[in-house]
């Protein structure tokens, strides 16, 4: 799974953000300043850093240059600072890329990818193989013991939305809001269970049980379950 170290002072940003982002298969480390992003970096493995330009206890584009000169990582900024010059300012810095808030989710998570392809990691992180189910999100492909199984993009996203809350309970509603209900359309609560059932089908066999339901709560990704 692909790390990210998630910079942002901004509690409501950064909740939502690592709400978001892991829904999508990423792992997120989250710090709110300068000094916690130091600690975990020295502490986590670290693929893609998402960094604020103004952090309570230090410049965001000074942190970005000194990551820079000692980690060979990818650095996106996202910051409020929209003037050309402070855009130039941080590449000057050594980001990788440099987004405007505020931003689409959906443009944030193409240029997680391309900047993750950029430095050879495509694909690395959002990947899920236990030696039965095999699941590169990247490449949007899956194999069940080799074999190349036919998912929709929808069973893609239900996939990663149960891998990157492993042995939690997911809620019907976490899955509409998440995959269906992203345009503000009415959607039947009733697909939730329909295409989770479809897709049970595919990935899983009598010695492999992925997903679990609880009965009027919602489901779980128990790996390995038989």
């Amino acid at each position: 799974m692909t790390n990210i170290l998630l910079i942002e002072d901004d509690d409501v940003l950064n909740m939502g953000l690592t709400y978001d982002l892991e829904a999508e298969g990423y792992r997120i480390h989250s710090a709110r300043c300068v000094s916690d992003a130091i600690r975990l970096l020295d502490s986590e493995t670290v693929d893609l850093i998402l960094l604020d330009g103004n952090l309570p206890d230090g410049d965001g584009f000074e942190f970005c240059r000194n990551v820079k000169a000692r980690r060979t990582l990818p650095v996106i900024l996202l910051t409020a600072r929209d003037m050309d010059a402070d855009e130039l300012a941080g590449f000057d810095a050594g980001a990788d890329d440099y987004i405007k808030k505020p931003f689409s989710l959906e443009v944030l998570y193409r240029r997680i990818t391309v900047a993750l392809r950029n430095y050879g990691t495509k694909g690395e992180g959002l990947r899920y193989n236990d030696g039965f189910l095999d699941i590169d999100f990247g490449k949007m492909s899956a194999r069940r013991q080799g074999v190349l199984l036919e998912l929709t993009p929808k069973e893609f996203k239900i996939l990663s939305i149960f891998i990157a809350n492993e042995n939690q309970v997911i809620t019907k509603s976490t899955f509409l809001d998440k995959v269906w209900d992203c345009d503000g359309n009415f959607v039947d609560e009733h697909v939730v269970p329909v295409n989770i059932n479809r897709l049970r089908a595919k990935i899983e066999d009598e010695h492999h049980h992925y997903i679990k339901t609880m009965y009027g709560m919602g489901y779980q990704w128990l790996p390995g379950e038989a």
